[in-house]
């Protein structure tokens, strides 16, 4: 993933779980986030920004490291 914030993006369609890896280490699970959410941030313009704006506080989350 092309992003000064987002190391590295997966998402499993069985269970809706989107990972997240940020440049700072931490890692980040997200529920029940759909397929469409997901596609939608690895093609957007800024991965940052379409993450503060569609997916933080929107989806319930967990630190995972």
């Amino acid at each position: 993933m092309d992003s000064s914030a987002i190391a590295s993006a997966g998402y499993d369609p069985d269970t809706a779980l989107l990972e997240l890896e940020f440049t700072s280490g931490k890692v980040y699970q997200y529920f029940a986030v759909p397929r469409g959410v997901y596609r939608a941030l690895r093609e957007a313009d800024s991965a940052g920004r379409f993450f503060r704006d569609h997916i933080r506080d929107v989806y319930p989350s967990r630190h995972v490291r």
